[in-house]
């Protein structure tokens, strides 16, 4: 039977073969896109390792080892873009090697990744290479060592005597190879792993669904077809076995063609996909390998569910040769269909002021909701057709409208199963949309700009803030510097009262007025006051339009307070901002480099952004397979059904008539059940921002409904595009008996 299945697929004649390449190809696109989300978690997990071995001094008992290093992370930057460094110096020839070096660089040396050592070379010395005190290049930094091809990094060398003096230095004796758990003084690093895990999670969620939906509409085509084949098969004494065989032989070649096809696709596209930067930066193509578990699941999953869906397609077979021409009208679907659903929301809701402390608990927690309402949306697909059936039956005006309410009103599954992809694609754009434009519209609040032109020195430890004057010589006659001031942090014995000041509350650092007045842009004192509480950066709350209350303290004291920050106003070049961060990099080497308020949310906001483009490929995938299963299910209706169409010719119906009967079919589900999709997509996700974020949702902006208008809008073209086919497929010799 094997060998008769093989050729009734193989030279089956053109039905056959049209079929063969329209399942290899659906399969091939579900199973490329099904490669890319699985490599790229791990992917994303390999990136961020490669974050690790700069922050070996927080990984516990790192200073175990023979001859360990004196270390220290620096995080610096440059025209906002983020530069990883580590400074070291070697104690013995035991000492550990950093990945991606040949050797350790010795005092006077520096190896630099392959794009820094790019930007040195055609940058200005004062702006960068100055920072690297006159240290020769020894080299390049390998990729193993690099989280991404354009990531700007640097090891330089040290003695001993000079590294060991710096605050904040610690011992390395052995390097770390995986991305920290936790940094409690800092670190350098990329997506946290716990937001990585729960977004990925979702994000493979949302693209499953849709490409199961994909596959089974792909592997149903012309099902109607092949079960009179069968039950005449069965006719002739076949048993259900043999007919089974033949039916799972047909799946199998169409799977195993296209997945050998989808992977082809997956290799043809990985080099750009590792190109755009989802977590803020790009990938190494190799990191987008397939291990053997990947590849075994996908090889031999796929066919196994074209197979099951080709067996539950044809199950009628099993039970009779005759069960295909007894066609009677199928049960109803009854109310109970929206209990799916529901629980699903209810599940979400359930969890507001209730989030699990950790990372899988969250996982579990939020990720089965999403699951059910999806199942949901399908269960409940039927009943929503047969509702907008009978809407439409009501006020059917037209001979079209009258028989495709009727039509579906008799058989709402399989009305809905065409348009189902589309549905869930709707309600996972409500969901994405919805969550990454709340988060967008509460970390961007509307206000003031951010300011670009100040560079930001902050002491982060008390110990080690220093006393006196902590600018460095020369700095304000930098070209480009309009205003210095220093940040005082108060004495025990100098209380801080408790002064209102707009909705973050009351300053308390000090800082002298007559600095500030030689700082334009930046708010006075209270009339009178010779010293002021200040915030840190100066800037105060995006609400706060007043000027910094006074403070009973001698501005001549304030020389003998620790330094809590240096603001360094300048006229907003990149070269005055670059000039000025060396100077004061060289003269204050510590964690964090200046910064600009810009630059202070700046790896935030790449990951934000790597989240948002996430999410516009899981729109935009899930658009991209629901169209084809919408297209896919349409044609392969037209074609199961040409003989009553033509019957319905052959009786005087018009062929305008029957387009607007197949039209009406398709529309009335996918527009009923869009609006459930895209209300249960906007309501999870308030429920999901709710309780993981303690966020509402923000009403979506004009963008959501372009991409709803223009979803259904593609749907209603794959609709009309199938339409032409009536004509050629309804004439009068499709309406024979076979």
């Amino acid at each position: 039977m094997i060998r008769f299945g093989l050729r009734l697929t193989l030279a089956g004649g053109r039905e056959a073969a049209v079929r063969l390449v329209v399942i290899a190809l659906a399969v091939a696109l579900g199973v490329g896109m099904l490669l890319i989300a699985l490599t790229g978690l791990h992917g994303v997990s390999s990136q961020n390792d490669r974050y690790g071995w700069a922050n070996s001094a927080d990984v516990p008992g790192a200073e175990r080892g023979a001859d360990p290093l004196w270390w220290q992370l620096r995080v610096d930057g440059f025209d906002r873009r983020t530069v990883g460094r580590v400074d070291l110096a070697v104690t013995g020839p035991r000492s550990p090697v950093p990945p991606g070096l040949p050797r350790l660089p010795g005092p006077g040396e520096y190896y630099a990744s392959p794009e820094l050592a790019k930007l040195i070379a055609a940058t200005p010395a004062a702006e960068l290479a100055d920072r690297f005190a006159g240290r020769r290049l020894a080299g390049t930094v390998g990729p193993v060592a690099l989280p991404a091809p354009d990531s700007l990094v640097a090891v330089v060398g040290y003695t001993p005597a000079e590294l060991s003096r710096r605050p904040g230095v610690s011992r390395v004796g052995t390097i770390a190879t995986t991305a920290p758990t936790r940094c409690p003084n800092g670190c350098w690093s990329g997506i946290p792993s716990s937001g990585l895990q729960l977004i990925l999670s979702v994000v493979a969620a949302a693209l499953i669904f849709p490409l199961f939906i994909l596959i089974g509409t792909a592997t149903r085509l012309a099902a109607t077809r092949r079960e009179q084949r069968f039950a005449a098969m069965r006719l002739v004494g076949a048993t259900p076995a043999q007919v089974s065989v033949v039916a799972a032989v047909e799946a199998t070649v169409s799977a195993v063609a296209g997945t050998a096809l989808g992977f082809v696709l997956f290799f043809l596209v990985r080099d750009t996909f590792a190109a755009i930067p989802f977590t803020g930066a790009p990938m190494f193509p190799a990191d987008l390998a397939l291990d053997p578990v990947t590849f075994l699941g996908v090889a031999l999953g796929v066919p196994l569910v074209a197979a099951l869906a080709a067996r539950f397609a044809l199950r009628r077979v099993q039970i009779s040769p005759l069960g295909v021409t007894r066609r009677v009208t199928p049960r109803p679907p009854r109310a109970w269909r929206l209990i799916p659903l529901t629980a699903g929301l209810a599940e979400l809701a359930y969890f507001v002021g209730r989030r699990p402390e950790t990372t899988d608990g969250q996982i579990m927690a939020f990720l089965p909701g999403i699951f059910v309402i999806m199942i949901g949306l399908i269960v409940a697909g039927p009943w929503l057709t047969m509702a907008g059936a009978r809407l439409v039956a009501r006020r059917a005006n037209r001979p079209a409208s009258l028989i495709a309410a009727r039509r579906l009103a008799d058989n709402p599954r399989a009305s809905f199963r065409s348009v189902s992809g589309l549905v869930l694609a709707l309600f996972i754009t409500s969901v994405a949309v919805g969550v990454m434009g709340s988060i967008a519209a509460d970390r961007h609040p509307p206000g003031r700009g951010p300011n670009v032109a100040s560079l930001f020195t902050l002491f982060r430890d008390e110990r080690v803030a220093p006393v006196g004057d902590p600018v460095p010589a020369g700095l304000s006659t930098q070209p480009g510097v309009r205003g210095i001031t220093v940040t005082r942090i108060p004495p025990q014995d100098v209380p801080v009262p408790e002064i209102p000041l707009g909705s973050y509350g009351w300053p308390d650092i000090l800082a002298s007025c007559a600095d500030l007045a030689r700082m334009p842009e930046v708010p006075r004192c209270a009339p009178g006051a010779r010293t002021a509480w200040v915030w840190p950066d100066l800037a105060g709350p995006d609400d706060w339009t007043g000027t910094w209350p006074a403070a009973d303290v001698d501005p001549a004291l304030l020389p003998t307070m620790r330094a809590q920050s240096i603001v360094t106003l300048t006229d907003g070049s990149t070269t005055a901002l670059e000039t000025a961060r060396t100077t004061l990099q060289l003269a204050h080497p510590m964690l964090y480099s200046p910064y600009t308020e810009v630059e202070f949310g700046v790896e935030s906001a790449k990951v934000f952004e790597g989240w948002k483009r996430l999410a516009n490929v899981v729109i935009l995938a899930s658009l991209a397979i629901a169209g084809c299963s919408l297209a896919v299910s349409i044609a392969g209706g037209l074609s199961e059904r040409k003989r009553p169409f033509s019957m319905l010719r052959l009786t005087g119906v018009s062929l305008g008539t029957l387009r607007g009967v197949v039209a009406l079919e398709s529309v009335t589900p996918l527009l009923t059940a869009a609006v459930v999709a895209l209300g249960a997509g906007l309501l999870a996700a308030h429920l999901f921002l709710t309780a993981q974020m303690e966020l509402s949702l923000t009403p979506p902006a004009a963008s959501f409904y372009v991409i709803v208008i223009a979803g259904i809008a593609a749907s209603l073209a794959v609709i009309a595009s199938t339409l032409p086919l009536l004509r050629r497929i309804t004439g009068p010799e499709a309406a024979r008996n076979d």
